[in-house]
């Protein structure tokens, strides 16, 4: 013999009915904190900041970094090519 109960109801009435807590508004502040900290955290991931983290104190920022690239650049260029030409 097989017996078969369709209860139709919202999960709200079916947590009241059988007398479980209503956990959502832990569950709000909870996803509220994650959203906050994975905001956060998405901000640290920005290229420049993540750079600035890497790198020591004496090398910070894109411009610096540049700066002593194109510094080297023309000093090795500046040897060589006086070399060449003559």
């Amino acid at each position: 013999m097989k017996i078969t109960v369709d209860v139709d109801c919202t999960p709200e009435e079916a947590r009241q009915f059988l007398g479980l807590p209503d956990v959502r508004p832990m569950q709000d502040a909870l996803m509220q904190q994650l959203q906050e900290r994975l905001s956060a955290n998405l901000q640290a991931m920005d290229p420049e900041t993540m750079l600035k983290t890497w790198l020591p104190a004496s090398i910070q920022g894109i411009e610096q970094i540049q700066k002593a690239f194109w510094s080297q650049m023309t000093a090795a260029m500046g040897r060589t090519g006086g070399s060449e030409r003559s």
